[in-house]
């Protein structure tokens, strides 16, 4: 039998090829997925990673609460923003589980003190709440009471807000900061341009509100329509708060399709 011809000279070794970073398959190389080329695939992500848990849940609409991520529990603020969500989430429609979807549920920024409040109302009435956390310097831990399953992080403000936006039936603006005025004029400007359908908009606490801003001077100055104050509207009570989303919706109660949102 013909033996098989032998090989004087060694195979030479891939050690070198197999442990190259362009050897690796690409949706494994965290530096090549976190590097600067690839922002858009990441931005693409976090739109589809958390859409797709909404629909999975059947999240049809919002009730959005902004406030201050610095009132703690006791606070008069936080009280309100928690029998508010409770309130919402009974009689909004966030508890009936229906085929089409479920409707108003309880959204907020994920984090603690305001955000914390509402989805500890909304959990407390036995219903589904969402938090969109985004990441920050330092560090923002999600509060314990958003629904698990719906705790999203985001790395982008514009997709946190943009996921804000496309399912929000309604917003609630409690006292806040920085954060929740850009989070409140972002809708406003929405609205005031037709990017999005008008839903109703409640201040909490007209005495803070007022004293913050003098939107009257925008109106004086032309740079806004006077119909544009009325875009949104005060309220000093959890119950006038949902009395005026009620209120402000009308007969179209019924929430915005996700579609709405031009983007």
């Amino acid at each position: 039998m013909q033996g098989i011809p032998h090989r004087t000279d060694a195979m030479p070794d891939n050690t070198a090829q197999k442990t190259s970073p362009s050897y690796r398959i690409a949706a494994l190389d965290t530096d090549f997925i976190l590097g600067d080329s690839t922002r858009g695939a990441r931005f693409m992500l976090e739109y589809q990673k958390a859409e797709d848990s909404l629909r999975a849940r059947g999240i049809v609409s919002t009730i959005v609460v902004f406030g201050s991520a610095r009132v703690r529990e006791g606070n008069p603020w936080y009280e309100a923003a928690r029998a508010f969500a409770r309130i919402a989430s009974e009689r909004g429609g966030a508890l009936a589980e229906r085929e089409a979807g479920r409707n108003h549920v309880i959204a907020t920024g994920g984090g603690p003190g305001i955000m914390e409040a509402a989805n500890r109302g909304a959990t407390e009435a036995g219903a589904l709440s969402i938090g969109l956390n985004i990441t920050l310097p330092h560090e923002q831990e999600p509060n314990a009471w958003s629904t698990p399953d719906l705790t999203f992080r985001f790395h982008y403000f514009a997709m946190r807000k943009m996921h804000f936006a496309m399912r929000a039936a309604a917003l609630v603006a409690f006292p806040g900061g920085f954060g929740t005025l850009d989070e409140l004029f972002e809708v406003m400007t929405l609205v005031q341009t037709g990017k999005m359908p008008p839903v109703p908009i409640v201040l909490y606490d007209s005495a803070f509100w007022k004293s913050l801003l003098n939107l009257d001077t925008l109106r004086e100055a032309g740079f806004i329509r006077p119909e544009d104050l009325s875009l949104f509207a005060y309220a000093d009570t959890p119950e006038e708060a949902y009395a005026r989303i009620v209120t402000g919706a009308g007969d179209a109660w019924e929430p915005a399709a996700k579609d709405s949102v031009q983007t």
